[in-house]
């Protein structure tokens, strides 16, 4: 086992009777997403010891179908970063390459279907954090159409790019848990039913059949501008085993993508600095201790709760809405958003799907990206338009360059789960 993969273990057993779709299965599940009478802490000491009173939908969900749930994973606090080592416990290790990082923010759960701790895993993706550590780690990752899945129970970091999303060892097995989370919930509004069409009544794990005979494959050329050599590579290597089973490629042009990370960190920032605001020592999270005036303890427990990274965010996130600059960040970079989602429907009317290397670099030295924000920040490169334009991506294993884990990112239109989901099944 990999060190640090869960924060908290528990067997939850489901509901179900012996024949429900996950019987038998075990599934890791995120620490931000609520357990009822389990610890969820978003990997921070500011909720080191809450224990939610309620079970987030999907959770419902997971027991209702019969899994065992194993334990919770250890993430980037609060889903804030890229290698899952800002996380208040410390950080996890890659099981696939020894020495590096999982990916994050959902590296736990990433690590813990790649150790064979857990069949399948729940994690969260708000600009890549479900694809970033399948990619590292070499299993598949799904993260959903905006919509399609419950966010009730999540804790909130930026919830209008957010989705939670599942993890295998296989496309099939990822759709199979996907199959059981999907659908609208009461209790969140922002969940859709898909659109009808002649696939509507079948499966996610039933369109996991490798036909990709005529599929047309859009590659955004933007997105491998930068990118390892050796993934690189890898990625032109996928490509044409899926020409050889009958698919063609041509190049795309995603020109929006140049400044859809500044976008994103400027929507996901603001949005967090809001989500945040309510962890004051008072209403929820760890106060310190503190008896001071009220002024006092909110910066103590604030102070003492969060880590760097969030507070780094949201200190930006609270001046990119402040008065005077709300106008100059935050709404042109909604306009931002809305540019690339133009320009990935545009790309998707001439094409099924669209593909790209999921991560630029493979993964990186555990250590090596803690000083150097920036980095961590531009590794998001190919992941974070995705969810700008609340559209369904898979990540999928490719290869190895170096001995380090390749993935493989096809992204699909608005509730085109099951396209990339028959897509990324061939290249298995």
């Amino acid at each position: 086992m990999s060190e640090n993969i869960f924060i908290t273990e528990a067997e939850i057993t489901g509901d179900a009777d012996a024949d429900g779709p996950l019987a038998g299965r075990t599934v890791a599940v995120k620490d931000n997403i609520s357990t009822e009478g389990v610890r969820t802490t978003c990997g921070s000491r500011m909720l080191e010891d809450y224990v939610p009173p309620y079970d987030a939908t999907v959770v419902s969900r997971l027991k209702d179908a019969g899994a065992t749930i194993v334990g919770k994973t250890n993430m980037d606090e609060f889903g804030m970063g890229t290698t899952t080592e800002t996380s208040y416990f410390g950080s996890t290790e890659n099981p696939a390459a020894p020495g590096r990082v999982p990916g994050g923010s959902s590296g736990g759960s990433a690590a813990a279907v790649a150790a064979g701790d857990a069949d399948l895993a729940l994690g969260s993706d708000t600009g890549g954090s479900v694809r970033c550590p399948a990619a590292f780690c070499g299993v598949v990752g799904i993260k959903p159409t905006y919509g399609l899945v419950s966010r009730y129970g999540l804790v909130a970091y930026a919830n209008s790019l957010e989705q939670i999303g599942p993890f295998g060892q296989t496309v099939e097995e990822a759709a199979e848990l996907l199959d059981v989370i999907a659908g609208p919930d009461d209790r969140d509004a922002t969940t859709r039913e898909p659109p009808e069409d002649s696939n509507s009544n079948s499966s996610y794990a039933d369109a996991a059949d490798g036909d990709v005979d005529g599929l047309s494959i859009g590659v955004p050329t933007e997105l491998l501008e930068g990118a390892d050599e050796g993934v690189v590579e890898t990625f032109w290597d996928a490509l044409a085993d899926l020409e050889d089973q009958g698919a063609e490629y041509h190049e795309v042009s995603l020109p929006s993508v140049e400044h859809a990370v500044e976008a994103y960190y400027v929507i996901a920032m603001s949005e967090a600095s809001s989500n945040l605001a309510r962890f004051d020592g008072v209403r929820y999270g760890n106060s310190g201790g503190y008896e001071g005036n009220w002024n006092d303890a909110f910066g103590r427990a604030r102070e003492e709760g969060f880590g760097d990274e969030v507070k780094r965010r949201i200190l930006l996130g609270t001046y990119a809405l402040s008065a005077g600059y709300h106008d100059k960040y935050y709404k042109k970079a909604q306009d931002a958003r809305a540019w690339v989602k133009q320009d990935f429907d545009q790309a998707l009317s001439d094409a099924d799907v669209l593909a790209s290397p999921t991560m630029p670099v493979p993964p990186f030295e555990l250590g090596e990206s803690l000083d150097d924000p920036m980095q961590m920040y531009l590794a998001d490169a190919n992941t974070v338009p995705v969810n700008l334009a609340d559209l369904p991506a898979v990540s999928v294993p490719v290869g190895e360059t170096d001995g380090l884990p390749v993935g493989l990112q096809l992204v699909g239109p608005a509730f085109g789960e099951r396209q990339v989901v028959r897509a990324a099944s061939a290249l298995e």
